[in-house]
């Protein structure tokens, strides 16, 4: 471990993308998780974008590497290196334009064409502070998460309603996976860690700590 610097400091590296039509607030819910800052200009995303946040999960130091479409959605033109490699996906609409939720279930079947099975999958309903707008309601997002057996949230990147707690709900249930893949499959290399396997973290958390063996 000698030569880490601060910011490597960490357990385990997971990619999450973030997909949805454009317009519904990728590229804010992601400043808000890891700048906490929101525009209010909603110029659309150019270019490769993502951003990293790490928190303690467990007791394990994660690494979120945050992916926005850079606004490849426009034309329709995800790119399959955009999904490599994700472990983790927040499908988001605008619940003010019911359009944005019509188009969930394509792009969920995109992102599943894309991912591994396994793939955790949050669905968002943004924009909740404008409830004298509402066009999708809560029940219906309720309704599409349960029957395609994703998670659910409604979130505010405005006013950071829900916004941590929605990704943190997802790096913990990636973490869970990947610690029962981990503890099932020993190292094997498909397991997107550093190359430890559980066992092993555990040791290193310990030392990191300073704390003697003593349980």
């Amino acid at each position: 471990m000698a030569g880490y610097r601060a910011e490597d400091d960490y357990d385990y590296l997971f990619k999450v993308v973030l997909i949805g039509d454009s317009g519904v607030g990728k590229s804010n819910l992601l400043s808000r998780f890891t700048r906490n800052e929101f525009s209010l200009e909603s110029k659309s995303t150019i270019g490769v974008e993502f951003a990293t946040r790490s928190l303690t999960v467990d007791g394990k130091v994660i690494k979120a590497q945050i992916w926005d479409t850079a606004g490849q959605e426009r034309y329709r033109a995800i790119t399959s290196a955009y999904y490599r490699g994700a472990v983790g996906a927040l499908l988001v609409y605008d619940v003010t334009r019911h359009s944005t939720f019509e188009s969930v279930e394509r792009w969920l079947k995109e992102l599943r064409d894309h991912t591994d099975p396994n793939i955790v999958v949050m669905l968002i309903g943004n924009k909740s502070d404008l409830r004298h707008l509402v066009a999708v309601s809560t029940e219906d997002g309720t309704s599409f998460s349960e029957t395609e057996s994703l998670y659910f949230m409604e979130t505010s990147a405005l006013d950071a309603t829900n916004v941590d707690s929605a990704f943190t709900e997802v790096l913990t249930q990636i973490d869970r996976i990947v610690s029962k893949k981990t503890i099932d499959a020993g190292d094997a290399p498909s397991v997107p860690s550093k190359g430890e396997n559980i066992d092993v973290s555990k040791d290193v958390s310990a030392m990191k700590k300073g704390g003697c063996c003593s349980s």
